[in-house]
């Protein structure tokens, strides 16, 4: 395409952005045909395809890099967030994007990176003063009604946590308190957020969130003062920061940790919904039950009339009798087994009474002696010409004694020997 003449007449072409683009990296693949380059390794991610893509830089500037799965395989040190490294390889231009990048043929680890250093160093620092402890970890609220969130008012994590929710049939009332979540003041902000939530008591339980990024854009969330912020809340606290892979300091103080905001927002509502629905299925079985009982007794007011009644009434009598009967004769059969031996037993027992009687002794052949109404037992008792009376089993006769025989103790015992 051709322009017209401006002041010393001379033309110029136009490019177009392929055609500037393919000279750009023509130039550059030129001048650095091969290079090596140290920096720390962020925002590493693989693809689907086994490809490894990265950012290496350094404290003012970063550079592309890519890792191509066939050349991933040969090397038994793999990019991770925060390591040092040092790449060797070719500088590429990617025309549909317009970028630069290494594409990485060689790489060697030199050491961790200083930012993971810092946080490192910090995590260590609280943990002895024991901000990380478990015992200062509360319980989480069954069922909360209330909900503070602490997070970006334009995030994707507010999104998410608001979707969650708005599923829920008994999720709890949300205040949002919006705070910057990355970039210089981010930490004072997110911290003040979560004073401002202890002290006002604005929810029984707040959610700490924001989505995913670098290690660089979560930076805030590893600072002390929002690490200290959580640990001093009054309310329980739940760190949903970035994605399952990414661990904060905060999410250490957390009372508890969310793998990501939409996480944080099933923990709070999980509870609340399975109680809700377990009401529901209750009151439906009430009512089911009081429809059949209903049913049943709306069956027997209709059959309630006089010739039911009175059917209902002979036939309940007929049994009563029946068994009114027959608990008679169950009673005489029991009194009378009962009573049999208890007559045999009395039968005898008199039968003795009689025979250990002084009458049962006498008609034996045995007679009383008495002497002045005296019944004498020992022969001592009596003296010659006493007058006795001598009673028979039957009839008395009176007598008197003419001689006293006595049996003296020692020829008692000579006797009994």
């Amino acid at each position: 395409m051709r322009m017209g003449l401006i002041n010393d007449r001379k033309e110029w072409k136009v490019w177009t952005v392929s055609e500037l683009t393919l000279a750009i990296r023509d130039n550059l693949v030129s001048r650095f045909p091969f290079i090596s380059v140290e920096g720390e390794v962020s925002n590493c991610k693989a693809s689907g395809a086994g490809h490894i893509y990265f950012t290496l830089k350094d404290q003012k500037a970063v550079i592309e890099a890519v890792l191509f799965r066939g050349q991933a395989a040969r090397m038994s040190v793999k990019p991770a967030e925060g390591m040092r490294l040092m790449i060797s390889g070719k500088i590429d231009v990617y025309p549909p994007r317009g970028g630069y990048q290494i594409v990485v043929e060689k790489l060697q680890e030199t050491g961790i990176g200083l930012l993971l250093e810092a946080i490192e160093r910090r995590k260590v620092a609280l943990a002895a003063q024991g901000l990380f402890d478990p015992a200062r970890k509360r319980n989480l609220p069954l069922y909360p009604r209330r909900l503070a969130v602490v997070t970006s008012r334009t995030g994707a994590a507010l999104r998410d946590i608001l979707r969650v929710l708005k599923r829920r049939s008994a999720a709890p009332r949300v205040v949002i308190l919006p705070t910057a979540v990355q970039g210089a003041d981010a930490a004072k902000h997110i911290a003040t957020q979560l004073t401002r939530a202890s002290a006002y008591n604005l929810g029984e339980v707040v959610i700490l969130a924001r989505g995913g990024g670098s290690r660089e854009d979560l930076m805030p969330f590893n600072e002390e003062v929002v690490v200290r912020a959580v640990a001093d809340s009054a309310l329980p606290v739940i760190c949903g920061v970035g994605h399952e892979i990414d661990v904060s300091l905060a999410d250490y103080a957390a009372d508890v940790r969310a793998a990501t905001p939409s996480a944080a927002a099933e923990l709070v509502s999980h509870q609340s919904e399975v109680l809700l629905k377990r009401s529901r299925e209750f009151r439906k079985d009430c009512a089911f039950a009081m429809d059949m009982r209903l049913e049943e007794m709306r069956g027997k007011f209709n059959m309630s009339h006089a010739a039911h009644l009175i059917r209902g009434f002979r036939s309940r009598l007929e049994e009563s009798m029946r068994r009114s009967d027959d608990a008679n004769r169950m009673l005489k059969s029991v009194t009378l087994a009962r009573l049999t031996p208890l007559r045999r037993r009395l039968e005898l027992a008199g039968r003795s009474l009689a025979d250990a009687s002084p009458q049962g002794v006498m008609e034996r052949g045995y007679a009383c002696v008495r002497l002045k109404n005296i019944a004498i037992h020992n022969a001592a008792q009596l003296s010659e010409d006493d007058q006795v009376e001598l009673r028979f089993a039957k009839g008395r006769a009176d007598a008197r004694i003419t001689t006293v025989h006595t049996i003296s103790g020692d020829k008692e015992q000579h006797e009994g020997i």
